[in-house]
This record gives structure tokens, sequence and C-alpha cells, in this order.
């Protein structure tokens, strides 16, 4: 039996494909390949020695993703797949709610229909909006997100709240990851996007790399230590490791679950220029700008129950994760270009 990750040649999910793996899964990545490359699949296999099963599909086509179900013995769905970047979903808002919500309700309805019961969501810690106490357990309050992208994460947890009181034999587990960095320390694998990065850390690396010239802060107004927004930053092996965990935890119990994928600890963007640059030994030249739409001053995470309840915590530090995206972009200067 395998497991279907959507989205798996992507950043998150190509980590954690070489988690499954290495934890003795049989896996299948589906991807459109709208926000990664098809070069993954050699990389994965040159770390794991595995040659994963591949779809080019967009999981909004249910009759194509019909195909996979027919052809394949899954047994349970991990969920990456969707359009992820703050910014842009503020101006496109329609394309972030038809892309995400469309292709989360084709998945569900096949997986009802064949019967598959395990599906993990990778949903966000944006579902909290402005979060009035950090740091952030999952008992605060969801809502009041603001940014579309966001919202759309809110909007699927609620239809899997609902699923859930209707199918009660199917499981869910619901991950709300804070914000993930570092790749895997062989650097064959890591972050890649298209374009102008969304994204603090592969920015920050194509300015180490000499692709950009200086990093856009926005702001330094914000009521935090240095005035730069603050964010739970971990290590995107860990979180990988916690979506093994999760399995584990739902090939054992029944129900519905919801985690925070955190580190507990709150790092601003002038403190994680400044320990790129400290684990690196290189300078980042940086601008401030003004606030982005969307974004909030403080996020991170209270990830007791995950520990409790999965026994996961995160291992690795911000300068792991550092050390890691550099070693992953100066390997790779043109990400999977090269």
């Amino acid at each position: 039996m395998a497991i279907l990750v959507t989205g798996g040649a992507g950043y998150i999910g190509s980590h954690t494909v070489i988690e499954l793996i290495e934890n003795g899964y049989e896996v299948v990545i589906v991807d459109n390949l709208c926000n990664s490359k098809i070069k993954v699949l050699d990389r994965i296999e040159m770390i794991s020695g595995v040659r994963v099963k591949f779809y080019e599909i967009d999981c909004c086509d249910k009759e194509r993703m019909r195909i996979i179900f027919e052809n394949e013995k899954i047994d349970g769905v991990i969920h990456f797949a969707g359009l992820k970047a703050v910014g842009e979903s503020c101006q496109v808002p329609l394309k972030y709610y038809k892309n995400n919500i469309d292709s989360t309700i084709a998945l569900l309805e096949l997986m009802i229909e064949y019967k598959v019961n395990n599906f993990i969501f990778s949903s966000s810690a944006t579902v909290y909006g402005t979060p009035e106490i950090v740091p952030i357990t999952e008992d605060t309050p969801i809502g009041g997100t603001t940014n579309p992208y966001g919202t759309t994460k809110l909007i699927i947890e609620g239809i899997l709240q609902d699923l859930h009181k209707v199918h009660k034999d199917f499981n869910i587990c619901i991950l709300r990851y804070f914000n993930p960095i570092g790749a895997h320390k062989s650097g064959l694998i890591g972050e890649d996007p298209n374009g102008i990065p969304n994204n603090l850390m592969p920015f920050i690396t194509q300015v180490a790399i000499g692709k950009r010239e200086y990093l856009g802060v926005f702001g330094d107004d914000y009521e935090t230590n240095d005035g730069t927004g603050v964010r739970d930053y971990i290590h995107v092996v860990d979180l990988a490791l916690g979506h093994v965990r999760a399995l584990e935890k739902m090939n054992k119990d029944n129900g519905l679950f919801i985690y925070n994928l955190g580190t507990g600890k709150g790092t601003s963007v002038l403190e994680m220029v400044h320990a790129f640059e400290n684990a690196n030994n290189l300078k980042i030249n940086y601008k401030i700008m003004e606030r982005r739409s969307g974004d909030i001053a403080e996020c991170y995470a209270n990830c007791d129950k995950a520990n409790r309840e999965l026994n996961w915590k995160a291992q690795y530090t911000v300068l792991d994760a550092c050390r890691d995206s550099w070693n992953w972009q100066s390997k790779n200067p043109n990400g999977y270009e090269d």
C-alpha cells in the first residue's frame, strides 16, 4: 500500500517523500509542476535509491486524478498541493480560492469513493489570523485571516471538520505549519521558487549567491524587539518528520487530529539575516521597505501537543537551517536549472 503525496515535487513535499521512504513507506507523487521541477525526482532517487512513481496531473482535474486511484493501491494521502504565496493571494484571490479549495474537494471525493481513509492536510499558522497571545496553541481561536491564502486553509479545515462528522471512519490530521526553512543535508534538494521568492530564506540565499542585489525587509515598525516581523522558523526536515509521526498516529488511533508544527521560538527577520551571516560567514545586503499586505507582527507556536501525542519535537536550530539552506543554494546557484 502506498502514500499518495500531492505536491510531492515541491519544497516540503520532496523532503517529506525522503522521510517517508526512509521510514519504509511506498510513495506515489502527483504534481502539476506549476511551482516545482521534474528534476526533483532524480534528486530524490539519488538520496534514497528509490525511483518514486510520478503522475503529472493537476489535482483540480478529478477525472485525471481518478487514474491514480484506479492504478495504485493508495492507503493514505498527504495533501501539499496548492498555491501558497501570501502576497500574490492578495492580488489574485479568486485564483487561490479556486485552486486550493477545488483541488481538495476533488481529492476528498475520490478518497471516499475508493475507500481511502487516512488524510493529512498541509494547513498553516495563517489560520490563526492575528493572534492575541503568543505562543499559539491548537486551542487558540482560528479565523480573522489576513490574506486569501490563509482563508483557503481556514475554509478547508472547516470542510474537513464537517466531513469527519459524517464519515467517522475517515481519519484526518491537520498540521498547521509555521515557517519552513533549510534543506536536506545532502544539498541535493531545497527550496527553488519560480521568479522572485515569496519566502525569507530563499531570498536571503539568492542575495548571498549574487542573484539579487539586496533583501527587501517588509516593515521595521512592528511591535517587536527590532521592529521586524517575528516568525517561527522550522527546519523542513523536522517538518517532514512530523508527517511521518502523523501517519503513525493514524495507524494507531481513529479520529480528527490537529497539531502545530513549529519550534516554539520566534525569530525576527533581522535576527534571521544575522543568523545566516554568522552561520556562513557571509554579508547580506538588505533594505527596509514598506509593510507587505497580509503580514502580521508576530507568530510562533506552542508544540507541546505534537510532542506529547506524536512523540515529535523539532531537533534542528535556526543556525542548522541557515547552513543547510546555503549548502543547497551554493551547490545549486540556479536551483534545479543547473
